[in-house]
């Protein structure tokens, strides 16, 4: 007996009738008898959801949509004839699938792409690189990468790419790189950190995709090694800034690949890599010499030879750091300074290097006639004669920073000042700097306009009386962790400054009290923008009242861990003339609740508001000022 489809309705059956008026359809599914009566609408298609069955055989219709039938060939050349970076974004929303799909097409294989190609007049706003995404920790995965190479297609192109922190096992690998290389050629700045799974094979694919790139940071790249470097060498001659920081793999092959194809090279850092030797950076630094301006050096197995070739090559190099060189003796520093290539060379910074010594370090004052800027960290065997004859023989040099240098005195930096026109000194944990008098006449340092002592233990009102009388036009003044310091030996420095002072730093001076800031307000209240009082736990409501009354400029004001109360800020409040940007009173336990009305009058013009370890505010009024300061970033 024929079985009949169970649906009633008023229109006609057809007798011998099928679902697929297609008979190859049909024949791929099953057979059917041509004696079978169906029902079948004559203008829609049948939607049959039960079972039926035909010669004791159960079927059911399909319900897959056709478009996910598609074998992954066609959908790829579907997507390759997308019109635009939004249709393709939207394609990569569907499913993981798709979007895998829409990362193995490179840019240049979209039929968009070869359109505005073959057009010369057309010009592609995709391919300009104008937008920056980072990824950090969880947030670097694979997938975050695929999405990101899709979606800033058709918005930009992406130009600047970090990864930093992708250490877990769901981390970026060279799959995630491999899909921004194929999907972001316009790509000119690539940050990697502490990405252990990416190695040779995504380095190089961005290199043979990426032609572009300019920047290119790697930071504990474990699995990077020469040959990825080289790969970039030999297909990105753009590359102007390179940096290398333990990368344990990448050696001297890699950095002379870099000096001998990249050509247009201007900044290189290398930190901390031990397979870096001499071969390695005497080749990079003799085949860039052109335009190589930005050299740092970290760490590095490197003897006296490459300092000699940086003295020698070093042409165009304005900015040289050496840090932590043990192999490189006396000998390197000082012929680095009578090779006399450093001519354009403005700032040098050398920290922890045992070769630097009184000898050398005159040496490469007379072989840098245009130094400008000079750090010293950790140098344990420069003296006080050495510093003295490096500044004679220095006529540039405008900036000098001492920290961690203990065999330098109180009479080395007294040296340096009167021997060369210094306009910043600064001056960091030198312990060898003790109290001396001096009733030697001293010629005046007027070009000086900033001095920072910070952390001298032995620095005191002696060697402000000094500082004093050798140098009245200051401007900026740091004197942070001096806890030597009294009232008395400051008041003679802030008279002596005639130029008026800007910025003063007190933070940590201990024992200093009202006294010194109404000395400070009444002389250079007109001038004063910056006053930090962070830890002088003697300052009361009278500083901020004489604070209130006299200055004018100032924009930023730190009494953190002092005596004031709710009445100094009050006082703060009432002044008109001042226009306060940053103020912090954190660690302030008199400073309550009641000073709700103060702060909103002061968070007028207020970016920045510190009321942390404030005991007595309640987290109610934290609340009401950041509902009515809401220009204001505060911090509880």
């Amino acid at each position: 007996m024929p079985a009949l489809v169970n649906y009633v309705v008023d229109d006609d059956f057809y007798s011998g009738g099928s679902f697929y008026t297609n008979s190859t359809d049909l024949g791929r599914l099953c057979s059917i008898s041509s004696q079978v009566d169906v029902f079948y609408p004559p203008r829609k298609r049948a939607r049959i959801t039960a079972p039926f069955v035909v010669g004791e055989t159960l079927f059911e219709q399909s319900k897959q949509a056709s478009i996910d039938v598609l074998p992954d060939e066609c959908l790829f050349e579907i997507f390759k004839r997308l019109p635009g970076g939004r249709e393709r974004s939207s394609c990569a929303c569907v499913s993981k699938h798709w979007l895998m799909l829409l990362i193995s097409i490179r840019k240049g294989e979209y039929e968009s792409s070869k359109a505005v190609k073959e057009n010369t007049d057309s010009v592609s706003d995709e391919d300009d690189g104008y937008l920056t995404r980072c990824l950090e920790g969880k947030k670097a995965t694979d997938m975050r990468l695929a999405a990101v190479a899709v979606g800033t297609t058709g918005h930009g192109g992406l130009g600047k790419l970090s990864i930093r922190g992708s250490s877990s096992s769901s981390g970026v690998t060279n799959f995630g790189l491999s899909a921004i290389a194929r999907g972001c050629p316009s790509l000119k700045a690539l940050s990697l950190w502490n990405v252990p799974r990416v190695g040779d094979e995504g380095l190089s694919e961005i290199a043979k995709e990426c032609h572009l790139l300019e920047k290119l940071d790697l930071c504990q790249c474990p699995s990077v090694s020469n040959k990825g470097l080289i790969a970039i060498a030999e297909n990105c001659p753009n590359l102007t800034s390179l940096s290398i920081e333990s990368c344990p793999k990448i050696g001297n092959e890699g950095l002379q690949a870099i000096g001998k194809l990249c050509p247009k090279l201007q900044a290189v850092s290398v930190k901390d890599c031990l397979l870096v030797g001499d071969h390695g950076v005497s080749s990079l630094l003799s085949s860039t010499s052109s335009l190589l301006s930005k050299v740092k050096f970290q760490g590095l197995n490197i003897t006296d030879f490459s300092l000699a070739v940086i003295g020698h090559y070093g042409k165009s190099v304005t900015n040289l750091m050496l840090s932590g060189l043990e192999n490189v003796s006396e000998k390197g520093f000082w012929v680095m300074g009578n090779a006399q290539g450093l001519q354009k060379l403005v700032s040098l910074t050398i920290t922890s290097c045992r070769g630097v010594t009184d000898v050398s370090l005159e040496a490469m004052g007379k072989g840098c006639a245009n130094l400008k800027q000079m750090c010293l960290r950790r140098c344990c065997f420069i003296s006080d004669d050495g510093l003295v004859a490096f500044a004679k023989s220095a006529g540039s040099l405008e900036s000098l920073q001492l920290e961690e240098c203990n065999r330098i005195t109180q009479s080395g930096t007294i040296g340096v000042l009167s021997n060369c026109s210094l306009k910043s000194l600064t001056v960091v944990k030198c312990m060898g700097i003790k109290d001396i008098s001096s009733e030697v006449p001293l010629s005046c340092c007027n070009s000086l306009k900033s001095l920072s002592v910070r952390n001298c233990p032995g620095f005191g009102t002696a060697g402000l009386a000094v500082v004093g009388r050798l140098c009245p036009q200051l401007q900026h003044v740091d004197l942070s962790g001096l806890c030597g310091i009294t009232d008395a030996g400051l008041l003679p420095l802030l008279e002596s400054c005639e130029a008026g002072l800007v910025k003063v730093n007190l933070s940590g001076c201990l024992n200093l009290t009202d006294e010194v800031v109404l000395a400070l307000t009444r002389l250079h209240g007109g001038t004063l923008e910056l006053l930090n009082l962070d830890g002088c736990r003697r300052i009361t409501d009278a500083s901020l009242m004489a604070i209130a009354e006299s200055c004018v400029f100032l924009s930023d004001l730190d009494v953190s861990r002092s005596a004031v109360t709710d009445s100094g800020v009050a006082a703060l409040s009432r002044a008109e003339q001042l226009n306060l940007q940053v103020l912090s009173f954190s660690g302030c336990s008199r400073v309550s609740n009641k000073s709700l009305p103060s702060m909103k009058k002061l968070g007028k013009t207020l970016l920045g508001l510190n009321l942390q370890h404030c005991n007595s505010i309640s987290s109610r009024t934290f609340e009401l000022l950041v509902e009515t300061l809401w220009k204001c970033d505060i911090l509880f």
